[in-house]
This record gives C-alpha cells, sequence and structure tokens, in this order.
C-alpha cells in the first residue's frame, strides 16, 4: 500500500476474535484507525504488543484499533493457539484471523509486526514494520488523531 491509498474492506476473515465481523465503514468515518499485523509464531511481535497494547488504551475512544493475525506457516493457523496467545499478550481488541492471507494479500503486507495508520476518512498515513519506531508511530496517531 502506498500513503493516501484508501483502507481495504476487511473481507475474507478466517474468524473473528473479540468482535462480531467488522466493514470498513464500521471504523472510518468518525475516528483514525490502526491496524496492526502480528502472528503467533513471531517473537518480534509478542515484545511489541505491550507498545501495542499502550497506543490502544492510550486512544481509547479515540482510535479503533484492529489486530490481524497473519500466520507465516500451517501451524500458525491453529485457532486454539490464536485465542492462547491472545490472552497471553492481552490482545482485546477485534482480531481478524487471515488464514487465507485475503487481508494480507489486500495490504501488499509481508511482515510482521507492521503497522497501519488511517485517518477518519480511511486514507492510509502512516506504515512501518518490525520492531523499532514506537516513537514515530505514536507521533503519527497523535497527529491523525488530533485531526479529527
Amino acid at each position: 500500500m502506498k500513503l493516501r491509498d484508501r483502507m481495504p474492506e476487511l473481507d475474507g476473515a478466517t474468524k473473528w476474535l473479540n468482535s462480531k465481523p467488522l466493514a470498513r465503514k464500521d471504523l472510518i468515518g468518525n475516528k483514525p484507525v490502526l491496524i496492526h499485523f502480528w502472528s503467533i509464531s513471531c517473537d518480534t511481535c509478542k515484545k511489541a504488543m505491550p507498545n501495542v497494547n499502550e497506543l490502544r488504551d492510550m486512544y481509547q475512544g479515540k482510535l479503533n484499533v484492529v489486530a490481524v493475525h497473519m500466520p507465516r506457516s500451517e501451524n500458525d493457523t491453529d485457532l486454539k493457539e490464536i485465542r492462547y496467545a491472545a490472552k497471553k499478550h492481552n490482545i482485546t481488541e477485534p482480531i481478524f484471523v487471515d488464514n487465507e492471507d485475503n487481508l494480507t494479500n489486500a495490504y501488499k503486507n509481508r511482515q510482521v509486526p507492521a503497522y497501519y495508520v488511517f485517518d477518519a476518512n480511511g486514507k492510509l498515513r502512516h506504515r512501518q514494520t518490525g520492531s523499532g519506531g514506537f516513537n514515530i508511530l505514536q507521533k503519527r496517531i497523535h497527529r491523525v488523531v488530533n485531526e479529527v
């Protein structure tokens, strides 16, 4: 995805956890959105999750947050293990389980962790991958939250 691209529709989930199925229209229009990709086999994702949770909680009511579980191997597709990891790492936001790579492909995402920040109109304003840069991510989120 390129900056200013429109947020893809949330189609093709294997399962939604922590929520009923959501659509793009449920998320955009009045709040910015953070979409974060993670995987149960990703140690970097596990280490980053407290920071993601902190952002989620800091901007509660001002930012919609959706986690996307992106399997990196067949072993990552076990729903029981995904539920266990979500509970263990306090992932309370809606989780789009993407065992068929539908949303992963729509985002052209190839890495975890990955973060996509959309403004309230659903335009991509920031994206980043990897373990570093949480200060930058927080600044970008702060900027789009305060534009509303």
